[in-house]
């Protein structure tokens, strides 16, 4: 069969092209570039706990020393301390890095996969389909055609995919600018991101007074200012002007030694393509959605859409066309932004307009500087990671479904997990190679050899269920899992959601929510549309 065309060599579609690999599906990566990224310091990316698992899954490769996992994160207004967290293994950090970095570590996963190809300096400019497949054209040094089963635009805001189709996208541009500098600086904290709201050395309004601190590894700290609404110039004198009078005010009136890095203006746009999915062809990434006025985590939800597709791609690639579940990624994933969005869209106005309500209801500037903390550090409405809960995926009516701390449709907690071969994992090490995860509560197991326990009990009952399901799937045994009782089964799809917990071993349970995952009875449907084109 043929390999999957992925349009774009950025961290989105590199990702998809690993994920797509450790499913043994076979992939061309179309790069309009020379096949490297200029290092930019001051254009960098906040991944969110799991997220950061994922990449790490992927690269095989730790990305701790290459990033910076904050010590704690603390919003303060004028001078004084609103907001402080300090994490810890109860409460990770987020990552914060540098994007080329992360591409970087992609690139060297990517160099040695031999089920990956990797076509540089070829720009895209045609893809036409049929029911077969998809041929792409490409122009440049090396234009030429290439043919494919699927074909996944990771092609950026000015997606080329996105314009053959004809998708529109809507939105709202320059939702926000920042101004930003990375710099090599000590500070009066170390590690520990801020952001701080009207600064008492700024008296020129809100909106010129928001700056946000983050720190990288080796003293390194990108610094945002957020801008006041127009297009004026973010002059080299102002930018010089504005760094010293905060490193000044942070330090006490002093400014510290400083070396500048890298600068930029990051302009935040908020945009929703209508369709996801044409055919054999989707959008992923900023070519199907825009966003990011909190942090830099736009790329974190990127990731999230490469995760979503790349199971739904490879079962449909090893199976068979399968329309529900490849219809299921544009449904979940753009719910999931466009809740994101339309949050932002009703918030930014309180948090950016003025006095507003802080004028008469006492402690709403600390309400909003909550808020704002939550986009930056990916955590609740503004930020959490998306639930698919109303997800077509979602099973119906299971007489034995029980609940436990995680929604059915949320992402599971890591926990530790004894997986089938008897040794001792983390729940996220399993993710991500295209089984379904069968996940057994029982407390004890921990303290025993398999081969003690594996042949005992309910477990013969639940291994004969895993492997009468529809669709691949690998049985696990874990000590606990929050709010799960003893004997609890969880069925868990491959990128780490959860689709239902189940009161003991119930196999027809357990196989009506297996073949709801993904997407309804394949054979059935293969039957229907092989019908449909007999007629």
């Amino acid at each position: 069969m043929d390999p999957v065309i992925i349009v774009g060599a950025g961290p989105v579609g590199l990702t998809l092209a690993l994920a797509l690999a450790r499913q043994e599906v076979p992939s061309v990566v179309l790069d309009e570039g020379p096949g490297k990224d200029e290092p930019r310091l001051a254009r960098t990316v906040v991944l969110r706990e799991d997220t950061a698992a994922l990449m790490e899954r992927l690269t095989g490769a730790s990305l701790t020393g290459a990033g910076l996992h904050w010590a704690g994160w603390r919003s303060m207004r004028r001078k004084q301390v609103t907001h402080e967290i300090g994490f810890d293994d109860a409460d990770p950090a987020p990552l914060h890095l540098a994007q080329h970095v992360l591409t970087d570590a992609l690139r060297t996963a990517l160099a040695d996969e031999r089920l990956v190809r990797i076509a540089v300096d070829s720009r895209l400019d045609g893809v036409e389909q049929e029911a077969s497949g998809v041929t792409a054209h490409t122009r440049g040094p090396k234009g030429t055609w290439w043919r494919g089963s699927y074909l996944v635009g990771c092609d950026g805001p000015r997606s080329t995919v996105r314009k053959l189709l004809d998708i529109r996208f809507p939105g709202r541009t320059a939702v926000e600018r920042h101004a930003v500098a990375a710099l090599r600086t000590e500070l009066p904290w170390t590690d520990e991101a801020l952001l701080h709201r009207t600064p008492p050395w700024r008296t020129s309004g809100p909106s010129a007074g928001e700056i946000t601190g983050r720190p990288l590894p080796e003293d390194v700290w990108r610094l945002d200012w957020l801008l006041p609404p127009g297009k004026d110039l973010v002059t080299p004198e102002l930018l010089v002007a504005r760094i010293r009078e905060t490193l000044a005010g942070w330090s006490g009136g002093t400014a510290p030694a400083y070396e500048l890095l890298d600068t930029g203006v990051h302009t935040v746009h908020h945009r929703l393509a209508r369709r996801w999915r044409a055919g054999r062809v989707f959008l992923a990434g900023d070519a199907a959605h825009l966003l990011g006025a909190f942090g830099t985590q736009g790329l974190d939800e990127g990731l999230r859409d490469a995760d979503n597709l790349a199971w739904k791609l490879a079962l449909a690639w090893h199976h068979g066309p399968h329309e529900a579940l490849l219809d299921s990624y544009q449904t979940e994933r753009r719910a999931v932004v466009a809740a994101r969005l339309r949050a932002a869209d009703q918030i930014l106005p309180a948090l950016r307009g003025g006095p507003g309500i802080r004028a008469y209801v006492p402690g709403a500037a600390r309400g909003h500087d909550a808020l704002l903390t939550d986009g930056h550090l990916g955590r609740g409405l503004l930020g959490a990671p998306g639930t698919y809960a109303a997800s077509p995926l979602a099973p119906r009516h299971l007489e034995a479904e029980v609940p436990v701390d995680t929604p059915p449709g949320a992402p599971v907690t890591d926990v530790r997990v004894t997986a089938e071969d008897g040794s001792f994992v983390r729940l996220r090490d399993r993710l991500g190679r295209g089984a379904l995860l069968v996940l057994l509560i029982a407390p004890g197991t921990g303290v025993w050899e398999r081969r003690h326990w594996v042949g005992a009990g309910i477990m013969p009952r639940l291994a004969a269920a895993v492997t009468a399901l529809p669709s691949p799937a690998e049985l696990l045994v874990a000590e606990s899992y929050p709010g799960a009782a003893a004997h609890t089964v969880l069925l868990i799809r491959p990128d780490g959601h959860l689709v239902t917990a189940l009161s003991g071993v119930r196999p027809a349970d357990l196989y009506a929510a297996a073949e709801a995952a993904v997407g309804g009875a394949v054979e059935a449907e293969a039957g229907a549309e092989a019908a449909a084109g007999a007629k």
